[in-house]
């Protein structure tokens, strides 16, 4: 079995330089089983960071699925299969009436690609709004919307970034006025876009914020900013790759929970447990004004293995009432790590909903300087104590907990234990 360092110096002459791994000591990781995972060594670590094996590791009926249809037939859309009918049937049904087609991917960067091509196509316009610490994919379009490794050349003059949500640090000191900041700033966005001869072609946003660091937003926060953008003539997209499928427990979309309607969605990571499958799901208008302005064909997108292994996950999702699960888990999660609060004042908030949770480090509660260095450390130190988790957030200073859905409170008073022990240590 190879060493860490034996690993890491492969990485680099094959795959090239400054490929990101997680922990200053990185985990070789072997297998996987429910939310558990397991290193070369045998060890075996608390998964509460990935959320791409959605109803667990490795989950049998998935597997299943997917052996069984590629050993029957597995091949491309152009020719007639049930297979991708049938789970555009069922995918749409999730959402409201206005949304009732879709276009199967391999990615969530191909989904939201897709996505914007869309927009370009039914308005005509090319300008598209994202905040500014956001993450969307890393093809060449979509990589425009995010700041954190500004493109080559600089910025499109067709993008413009609104300063994301922050609900710990609310703009204007209240919920109602750092909505209206938003909505703002999003209108501004709108009117320079017109100004420059863009044109407004949409908004793309995570309706939950989650690389935001998942801020707490009531129910129509985005209300009047969605307004600004249709009112200039563009659509909403909206990213469910991190908060889809139930994640969020008390509701299968972010959107839906946000209280907002949008008129494409893109979908990728969760959505058929590690199998490389996404989708773009939007009215039959715009879907054919897509078709009609782009000639568009995805190889492997919808294959009959990819469709198979995303109808077990939805069907594991209802069968194990995981979005239930996500809903009442995370409820004590969130209740856990208030405890918690109140004997660390290192954690200066807790967020989240669901099975997508932030406990947010401050170095002061009063100033609310973000404690990043410290965030790294106990990460650093869950991992040594065999807990898997990650951070995220404007400031890269919140707690990133996203397990897999199954993910219980046996676990989860693990999980706890463990984060009180690492906090002691700081």
């Amino acid at each position: 079995m190879s060493t860490n360092a034996e690993l890491l110096a492969r990485r680099e002459k094959l795959l090239g330089p400054n490929m990101r791994v997680f922990y200053d000591d990185p985990v070789q990781l072997v297998r996987g089983q429910g939310v558990w995972v397991y290193d070369a060594d045998g060890r075996k670590y608390l998964d509460c960071y990935n959320n791409v094996p959605h109803v667990g590791h490795c989950h049998p009926q998935v597997i299943d699925a997917i052996c069984k249809q590629a050993a029957t037939l597995n091949t491309h859309t152009r020719y007639l299969h049930e297979g991708i009918l049938n789970y555009v049937e069922r995918l749409t049904a999730t959402f409201d009436d206005t949304i009732t087609s879709a276009i199967m991917v391999c990615t969530g960067s191909e989904a939201n690609d897709v996505a914007l091509r869309m927009a370009q196509a039914v308005t005509g316009k090319t300008g598209i709004i994202a905040t500014n610490h956001t993450y969307h994919g890393n093809t060449a379009a979509v990589s425009q919307l995010s700041t954190t490794k500004p493109p080559i050349g600089g910025f499109g003059g067709h993008i413009r970034h609104v300063t994301a949500p922050d609900s710990y640090r609310p703009t204007g000191g209240s919920a109602e006025l750092n909505a209206k900041a938003f909505a703002e700033e999003v209108e501004q966005a709108c009117q320079s876009l017109i100004t420059s001869g863009h044109g407004v072609s949409g908004m793309i946003i995570c309706p939950s914020f989650v690389n935001e660091g998942f801020p707490d937003l009531h129910a129509g926060f985005l209300e009047d900013a969605i307004s600004a953008v249709r009112k200039a003539g563009g659509v909403i997209i909206a990213d469910e790759v991190q908060p889809g499928f139930g994640r969020i427990g008390t509701h299968f979309w972010g959107h839906q929970k946000a209280a907002c309607s949008p008129d494409i969605v893109t979908i990728g990571k969760p959505m058929a447990n590690g199998h490389p499958v996404a989708a773009v799901a939007t009215s039959l208008e715009i879907m054919g004004a897509f078709r009609n302005a782009f000639g568009y064909f995805n190889t492997f997108g919808g294959n009959p293995v990819s469709c198979a292994a995303a109808n077990a996950v939805m069907d594991v999702i209802e069968a194990e009432s995981l979005q239930k699960n996500a809903e009442v888990t995370g409820e004590y999660i969130r209740a856990g790590l208030k405890k918690l609060a109140d004997r660390h004042s290192i954690i200066g908030d807790v967020r989240g909903s669901g099975l997508a949770i932030g406990a947010e480090l401050v170095l002061d509660r009063s100033s609310k300087q973000p404690a990043k260095n410290q965030a790294d450390r106990v990460v650093n130190l869950m991992r040594e104590s065999g807990i898997l988790m990650g951070t995220n957030g404007i400031n890269y200073n919140v707690l990133k907990i996203r397990p897999p859905m199954p993910f219980g409170k046996p676990e989860a008073d693990l999980m706890l234990s463990n984060l009180d022990a690492c906090l002691q240590k700081l």
